[in-house]
């Protein structure tokens, strides 16, 4: 882990996204964080030690799935698949699958394999997943105002974490789409998908993949406006029934919380969203190909 010192955060921005407002400032006491996401090799060394079954390797509940037919009810994950050409940027559904038997193991379903990725991270993780691999490492999730805080690595105010400018000298600097999304992605460094920890430099704290390569659980539950300090309990995370059932989309009863980092999946031209000030909601029961995590203490 990595000792992240405290200060005071000018957390958000007033430049890309409306929920990345409004800019206010967030005082951040000294934690430790992760040095890298959790890695499919550091998560079997869990599931071996616990026999922990994951969200995406349950049964289905049918009552969580009104008027959907039960044979199609079976364990699984959204599994990313480019399209052929040009799509309509506006419906997600035409580059994400619903997988049976994709899970962490299996991350393209049933006959696909992590053996040749021990260092990739971990994907297709819940949030129920992320706690429960954090409290058996005697750790726990960062908050997102700690995210944001250790994702900048000392910089104040910049746009990523390395600077302002995206791809300063021409170099790409970070896991994210390369090309033209959802349908040509030549790879950053050579990798489509997700990369090995450390494939790219490390921030100003040392941190590696802060940006790109896989969103990050926070603790925190998600609302399109940052909560100023004093109004909410968010800033601790709190799990309080308000907090939750505010987080939902409307008609779910699915809390969402708070991702940061953005994925490989990130291109500008769709989500520019990989950024220490960006942010993504989801919902907690998700399991996706380009959702990981990391702890804190």
């Amino acid at each position: 882990m990595i000792a992240i010192p405290g200060g005071t955060l000018r957390m958000g921005s007033a430049e890309f996204y409306p929920d990345e407002g409004p800019v206010h400032e967030r005082v951040i006491e000294p934690f430790e964080l992760d040095a890298h996401p959790v890695t499919n090799q550091q998560f079997a060394a869990f599931i071996e030690a616990t026999g922990y079954v994951t969200v995406a390797e349950r049964d289905l509940d049918p009552a969580d799935f009104p008027g959907a037919d039960p044979a199609e009810l079976v364990p699984g994950a959204l599994v990313f698949t480019p399209t052929a050409g040009p799509v309509d940027l506006r419906d997600w559904r035409q580059w994400w699958r619903w997988q049976p038997g994709a899970r962490w193991r299996e991350p393209f379903g049933p006959g696909s394999s992590i053996d040749e990725r021990p260092r990739h991270p971990v994907v297709h993780v819940s949030f129920e997943d992320a706690t429960a691999y954090a409290e058996w490492a005697g750790k726990r999730l960062p908050t997102e105002a700690e995210w944001e805080w250790a994702a900048r690595g000392g910089l104040t105010g910049a746009r990523f974490a390395w600077g302002n400018e995206q791809n300063p000298a021409g170099e790409v600097l970070a896991n994210t789409w390369q090309g033209a999304f959802p349908y040509r992605n030549t790879g950053a460094a050579g990798w489509v998908g997700t990369s090995p920890v450390g494939t790219f430099p490390a921030n100003g704290y040392g941190l590696m993949d802060m940006t790109g390569n896989t969103w990050e659980w926070t603790s925190d539950y998600y609302e399109p406006r940052h909560p100023l300090p004093g109004v909410s309990g968010v800033d601790a995370g709190l799990r309080t029934n308000l907090l939750a059932a505010r987080s939902a989309e409307p008609g779910s009863r699915i809390p969402r919380r708070v991702l940061k980092g953005g994925s490989h999946l990130c291109a500008p031209e769709y989500c520019l969203r990989y950024r220490p000030a960006a942010r993504s909601a989801q919902a907690e029961d998700t399991a996706m190909t380009h959702i990981g995590f990391r702890c804190a203490r």
